[in-house]
């Protein structure tokens, strides 16, 4: 099957749902599936004004329908709500194609935290969009439980994994007084940092990402150890090199980062929120409290080989091999293309 995934979220961004995407489709191929990606990258893009380093995309009409039906899917999958999501939605929907969608990001919490926009509004926006969706992905059962009482249906779960290979307990020395309490992510106000960066701890703080609150922390935080974006073995390596990962962020629907900390022999401390929760559960890999500091230190007692047999429980081979059979299932499975065009004219003139 060729599966077509139109995503506003690409290179060079390095976040979660990139991750996602790339694995899952590593995955899939070796699975037999071939995935294909429709992003930014096609278009003439602009920066967000707040995050330049985010480009979004304007497609138009013309351009969307000329590059989908060049790839001639089997299924299309839309992973974002931005322009390009959207712009997809309307092809399929003037077409009545079938497809299926995802939800990776919280968007009401993040836009309140720039913008004096309600929350419920944006919630209304989203289910809006989610509508015809034949399955809407969520990557836990407690967000698939949220997502059906907020109103939206068909909700599926789609996993995460951890690539094991990549992200091992290497033993890596940065050279900074121990302990090392890591945080990885982008450095973006919605990753409540401040909640982690203004701790009393021993040791060092160490941040990895970059984004836009970047200057702003190092300022308030010079005592802070900011390493900037990573990637691959390096970002393996920083990984590594932590004695305790700290996850401060209240808002994220599951938290990939915590899954490539425990791959590395790293518990974790973070608030007991929906995120963290349904990664650790009650496994003794994490302490999840209110009180972060409190959790930052008792995590510091806490088994590395412990982490590492924890994360090994999830791969990418079987989120890949979910996110097919959603697909399937939801019956959103059909050729795009002239044999594609040519059942959307029957359906028409039926």
């Amino acid at each position: 099957m060729k599966i077509l995934i139109a995503t506003d979220a690409w290179y060079p961004q390095v976040n979660g749902v990139v991750r996602t995407l790339t694995m899952t489709a590593e995955a899939a191929r070796r699975m037999g599936s071939e995935i294909v990606f429709l992003t930014p990258n096609e278009f003439r893009t602009f920066g967000l004004p707040t995050y330049r380093e985010v480009r979004v995309a304007l497609p138009g009409a013309r351009r969307v329908a000329e590059l989908i039906e060049a790839h001639e899917p089997d299924a299309i999958h839309i992973a974002t709500e931005g322009p390009l999501g959207a712009a997809v939605r309307r092809y399929c929907l003037r077409r009545r194609i079938g497809f299926t969608t995802s939800f990776h990001t919280r968007f009401p919490e993040y836009v309140s935290a720039r913008l004096p926009v309600s929350e419920e509004w944006v919630w209304a926006w989203l289910r809006r969009f989610h509508r015809p969706s034949r399955a809407v992905m969520a990557a836990t059962p407690s967000l698939q439980r949220e997502l059906r009482e907020r109103g939206f249906s068909r909700v599926a779960i789609w996993p995460r994994g951890v690539d094991a290979k990549l992200f091992q307990p290497w033993d890596i020395d940065l050279g900074l007084p121990r302990p090392i309490f890591m945080s990885v992510g982008r450095v973006a106000v919605e990753k409540n940092l401040e909640a982690f960066l203004s701790l009393d701890l021993p040791g060092t703080k160490v941040v990895v990402g970059d984004g836009p609150a970047r200057r702003t922390l190092e300022r308030q935080f010079p005592k802070t150890v900011f390493l900037g974006a990573k990637q691959g073995e390096a970002l393996a390596n920083a990984y590594a090199a932590a004695d305790v990962f700290v996850f401060p962020s209240r808002t994220d629907t599951f938290g990939l980062v915590l899954l490539e900390a425990l791959a590395s022999g790293v518990p974790v401390a973070a608030f007991p929120v929906a995120g963290p929760r349904d990664v650790i559960g009650s496994a003794p890999v994490g302490v999840l409290d209110e009180d972060l500091r409190k959790a930052c230190l008792a995590a510091l007692e806490l088994s590395r080989s412990d982490c590492r047999a924890f994360a090994l429980r999830h791969s990418w081979d079987e989120a890949a091999r979910a996110f097919i059979q959603n697909i399937v299932a939801s019956g959103a499975t059909e050729p795009v293309g002239a044999l594609g065009r040519l059942a959307a004219a029957a359906r028409a003139i039926s």
